[in-house]
């Protein structure tokens, strides 16, 4: 799908489904807007259920703030026609009440995306708006003069969160990804001091190198063809299970000796289709095609791990609290998780960007789940499935784990436990 050539009212329809759908607003509560090159705004209206909008629903607001439509528009209008007017570079606003958000627009304090290298390339630093009456020109003014000042994510004191974007998608993505990382962080708060990243950590993101040379594939074997169709599926199912974000997440699978295919860099995970992944051969790239940031660590697992047939990288808020608080996440703890992920590695940031080989190396038979400290849990496995069925099993895994530091002390299985179930399952 072209989400550029949605119209307007489509393009808001669209994602307001996936806003109220993942719960980040609810039914009475968030508003959207596109302004159009003719200076329509196109808004969400006031009053109607988030869970059953229509594209007739709809409003089209004409520059002299007469409405166009079956509805009013959004008491919220005023914030977004004021913050159009103070960036004209912003052409589409995206605001919701996601939980964990509330809850640092509740206490007065910023959740920081500079835990994950991604996350801060999506939404740059966080703004701050003081309180005001909701729906009034006041906190238009309030917002808007903090977008001024050039931040494109704001947080509304004791209300929720606003973003802009180039199209509002991009709106979308910043307010997605900053909620991952509120909700990172707020699993993360039980484990440990967090450890942000430095401006010299954040830039070794950007030196990874996916413009490899090209090459024209011939004709699809019925093995890769079968592979695009799995993967996608299970991308799409990660992306549903909050595994993976619009813009975070890498998967990739082993076509033969010496090619896999990969998905893509830049492409929605909601969205993704069979004919985006990227097969990649011999170190080069399928023609005008440009894959996953990550493409050389996993060309390097499967060059030196034959039994490996499908890599994840994903970023789970459960698993990736560990990663951010450096805390060991233990597996001892019920059957299926030592079975399926055993002792899980804590994997230094700067390795997966400077030192890749390094986190291959630390893979092997017994080792098929690393934590990347600030970036990602990476799980393997001989197909598609099983590597999904350990991401899986590490989310629900870390998630009991979290949960349980709230009810008491963790009692892992004991050593002679783990002994019996090595005996049984991993001989």
């Amino acid at each position: 799908m072209k989400f550029s050539l949605l119209h307007p009212r489509d393009q808001i329809v669209t994602l307001i489904e996936r806003i109220y759908g993942y719960g980040m607003t609810t039914t009475s509560g968030g508003n959207l807007s596109v302004l159009d090159d003719n200076g329509d705004l196109w808004i969400t209206p006031a009053g109607i259920d988030k869970g059953s909008l229509t594209p007739d629903d709809i409003v089209c607001v004409k520059p002299d703030h007469s409405a166009v439509g079956r509805h009013p528009p959004s008491s919220e209008y005023p914030f977004h026609r004021t913050i159009y007017e103070r960036r004209p570079d912003i052409r589409a606003i995206a605001h919701a009440h996601p939980p964990a958000l509330v809850s640092f627009s509740i206490v007065g304090e910023l959740p920081n995306p500079r835990i994950i290298p991604q996350a801060y390339h999506v939404c740059g630093p966080v703004g701050f708006a003081p309180y005001a009456l909701p729906g009034s020109w006041e906190l238009g003014e309030n917002i808007a003069a903090t977008f001024a000042q050039g931040f494109n994510v704001i947080l509304l004191e004791n209300h929720g969160v606003v973003t802009g974007g180039a199209d509002l998608l991009e709106a979308f993505q910043r307010l997605e990804t900053l909620d991952f990382c509120a909700r990172t962080l707020l699993q993360a708060s039980g484990l440990g001091p967090v450890q942000p990243l430095s401006d010299a950590q954040i830039e070794l993101f950007y030196r990874r190198d996916n413009r490899w040379p090209e090459f024209t594939p011939q004709s699809a074997s019925s093995r890769e063809r079968e592979l695009r169709q799995q993967m996608v599926q299970m991308v799409h199912r990660a992306y549903d299970h909050r595994l993976m974000t619009s813009t975070e997440g890498t998967m990739s699978a082993r076509v033969d000796a010496e090619s896999f295919l990969i998905t893509p860099y830049g492409v929605d995970r909601k969205y993704l289709g069979v004919e985006e992944l990227v097969l990649v051969k011999a170190g080069r790239r399928e023609q005008n095609k440009l894959p996953s940031r990550s493409v050389l660590l996993h060309q390097l697992i499967y060059r030196d791990h034959p039994e490996v047939g499908c890599i994840i990288s994903a970023q789970s808020p459960n698993v990736l609290a560990y990663s951010v608080a450096a805390r060991q996440f233990d597996t001892k703890t019920i059957p299926e998780s030592y079975i399926l992920l055993r002792n899980i590695p804590i994997i230094p940031y700067e390795q997966l960007y400077t030192a890749p080989e390094t986190v291959s190396a630390a893979l092997s038979k017994d080792t098929t789940v690393l934590l990347v400290q600030n970036d990602v849990v990476l799980t393997t496995g001989a197909n598609v499935l099983q590597a999904f069925d350990r991401l899986e099993v590490a989310d629900f895994s870390a998630k009991a784990l979290v949960s349980s530091l709230r009810i008491g002390e963790l009692k892992p299985i004991g050593e002679a436990a783990v002994k019996d179930l090595e005996a049984k399952f991993l001989s």
